[in-house]
């Protein structure tokens, strides 16, 4: 059995993926964290094999956490699962010792299979972020400094990257092959953004890339 510490700071989601990880063979969950302070104390106490760890969390949060937990227990491993998945974001991840990087748009199984290959020691990555993350390797460019408080109107990094698609003339088939998630998600993340930018159509989306100087983040 793989012993999985959870850790996020909304109840509903936390309290969802003990849920949902206690009904998947070869797991148990020895507990659960709402921020990265708590996070550390329990790894101390339950000892578990992979912490399923969020990034932005009061207190200490996911990246500050995983650096911690990695010091003090270097056999633990660790596996981001947050709704972020901006460069900056993935790099301090990483760098704090992370070796799976999941946005919150995985399935049951995506999660399972990147649990397993953590605590096989292998990595496991988004494939959205591997590839920019190679991309980046590979042309030596530093990650995006662009902040989730810079970004306008409350939309999120998933929103900026659905909308950029849009500017650049992407189907919701073509923007769900590109981010490898489902249709039926990139309609609810561009509900969400249409609702929060005030947009009524695909055309005046384009137009608030643009003048948001959000057209070339992709």
């Amino acid at each position: 059995m793989t012993r999985v510490l959870v850790v996020d700071d909304q109840t509903v989601v936390r309290d969802g993926l003990v849920l949902l990880l206690g009904l998947l063979p070869g797991l148990e969950v020895v507990g659960s964290a709402s921020d990265g302070e708590e996070a550390v104390r329990l790894v101390s106490e339950s000892n578990p094999d992979v912490v399923l760890m969020d990034l932005r969390m009061p207190r200490v949060d996911g990246v500050e956490a995983t650096r911690r937990i990695k010091a003090e227990h270097p056999s633990v491993q660790i596996v981001v699962l947050t709704t972020f998945s901006d460069d900056e974001s993935v790099f301090a991840a990483l760098q704090a010792g992370a070796r799976g990087y999941l946005t919150k748009d995985a399935g049951a199984e995506e999660i399972a299979r990147a649990i397993d290959a953590v605590r096989d020691g292998d990595a496991q990555l988004d494939p959205s972020v591997q590839r920019r993350l190679v991309d980046a390797l590979a042309t030596g460019a530093q990650p995006s400094r662009r902040r989730r408080a810079d970004l306008p109107d409350g939309l999120t990094q998933r929103e900026v990257e659905v909308l950029t698609l849009i500017a650049s003339g992407h189907s919701n088939a073509e923007i769900a092959r590109e981010l490898f998630i489902s249709e039926a998600t990139v309609k609810t993340h561009i509900n969400n953004l249409f609702a929060k930018a005030g947009l009524r159509d695909r055309a005046q989306a384009v137009t608030y890339a643009y003048r948001k100087g959000l057209a070339d983040l992709g």
